[in-house]
């Protein structure tokens, strides 16, 4: 298995900027807001889940919980070029977000054995980018490490190109909820597509900002690989240097919720008893659960059906 050598730290950047989203739908209908809390959530349908459509909540710099101040859009580094041998998913070169693919992909033999070979490099990637964990690193760093491990073994890193998605991975520290952007200042791009992530109620969906990564910051990665015409789809959060109870228990109970989930899956159970099983453990906490965003099926397609709900 081939991993990069060593890490050079670059400062190169470029402009990553908000986006409008088109809707035929009124702006009620896409804003939903609880009385008696601060939280506004957002429901988007298929056609307007692009990894970069939505910036959510743009703030000031003002301080997130007394220590660490809030992520913020920042600048990005240019996207790493692939060798021209590497196949590459059909989406590349397109801006427009392909979204989720109707109709269930049910994989015959020789599909089983793509999946398992796309899913071992993911995890196998997934396992090394979590090496790289420690305050003072930069998510760019890691995306180059990423990008490296990936196209030295022959594959193509999925995120890079979908929707226009500038980066070989995922990078999302603390309040991002997912598929946050790696950039050359450790800034983090909030966009609201999540898969089964808890959250504290008490914790604003804002855009977050530090310099670099933190003592006591959690960061989730998100690996996904494309070998062999198949994806690889792969995710996991790591602890940075010592971090608090609080966010031990959080992530600990996630990770409980997606094992709980897995076990249940088989043959003929329905996919409501997934959300039921992560909702009912998340409860015993009382943690919340991300409801916009959902669970999907991988293989010759990125995103494709059957959606899974995480919650009740």
């Amino acid at each position: 298995m081939a991993v990069p050598s060593s890490l050079q730290p670059r400062l190169l950047s470029s402009f990553v900027g908000g986006r409008f989203v088109r809707s035929t739908q009124p702006v009620r209908h896409l804003f939903r807001f609880n009385p008696g809390s601060k939280h506004v959530s957002m429901q988007l349908s298929r056609s307007l889940s692009g990894l970069t459509d939505l910036l959510f909540n743009r703030r000031n710099e003002d301080v997130a919980d007394g220590k660490r101040k809030r992520l913020r859009p920042g600048k990005i580094s240019p996207c790493r070029p692939v060798p021209d041998h590497i196949l590459r998913p059909p989406y590349v070169g397109s801006r427009q977000p392909p979204g989720i693919a109707s109709g269930l992909e049910v994989h015959d033999e020789k599909g089983i054995e793509c999946m398992r070979a796309s899913g071992k490099l993911a995890a196998q990637v997934l396992e090394f980018a979590g090496t790289l964990v420690k305050p003072g690193i930069r998510t760019d760093e890691i995306d180059q490490a990423v990008h490296q491990m990936i196209i030295d073994n022959g594959a193509y890193p999925s995120p890079l190109g979908y929707g226009g998605f500038p980066k070989s991975v995922c990078t999302s520290v603390n309040e991002c909820i997912c598929h946050g952007i790696p950039d050359s200042r450790e800034l983090e791009v909030l966009t609201l597509i999540a898969l089964a992530t808890l959250y504290l109620p008490e914790f604003e969906m804002e855009v977050l900002t530090c310099l670099q990564l933190q003592d006591g910051d959690i960061i989730n990665i998100d690996v996904t690989v494309y070998l062999n015409g198949y994806h690889g789809d792969t995710s996991a959060t790591f602890f940075c240097g010592e971090v608090d109870e609080e966010a031990k228990t959080l992530v600990q109970v996630t990770k409980e919720c997606l094992d709980k989930a897995m076990s249940v899956c088989a043959p003929g159970v329905e996919f409501k008893k997934i959300g039921r099983t992560i909702n009912d453990h998340a409860d015993k906490y009382r943690y919340g659960v991300v409801r916009q965003f959902v669970g999907h099926g991988v293989g010759r397609v990125f995103h494709a059906d059957p959606v899974i709900l995480h919650f009740r």
